[in-house]
């Protein structure tokens, strides 16, 4: 098992979760966060941190999308170990559905 970030955190980033992390396997996009899936050790201490609850362990179903996301861009973003404030807007942000077509841009060196 490993834990993931999910849509939720799109254009919210915040990063109290990353402060916690013993391993630091947080890596940062222009609009969200992701976990390495493979340095990940399965603690769990980053899922009460995470204030709209964006992180979940992969093994809720219909997680092989973010595990494979969370894996590809944890290769191309860097790492980040210390937080951060989060986007001014945020909090508007943190409550709007299905963020990901519309904000996630791969071409833009990601979210």
């Amino acid at each position: 098992m490993t834990y993931v970030v999910t849509e939720a955190c799109i254009k919210c980033k915040y990063t109290d979760c990353v402060e916690v992390c013993p391993v630091d396997c947080f890596y940062e996009g222009e609009n969200m966060l992701v976990i390495n899936p493979e340095e990940c050790i399965d603690c769990g201490v980053c899922v009460p941190e995470c204030p709209i609850e964006a992180i979940i362990p992969d093994t809720h179903s219909d997680m092989e999308k973010w595990v494979e996301l969370n894996a590809q861009y944890a290769k191309k973003w860097p790492n980040i170990t210390r937080k951060k404030n989060p986007p001014e807007d945020a909090d508007v942000w943190a409550s709007v559905p299905h963020k990901f077509p519309e904000h996630f841009s791969p071409e833009k060196g990601g979210s």
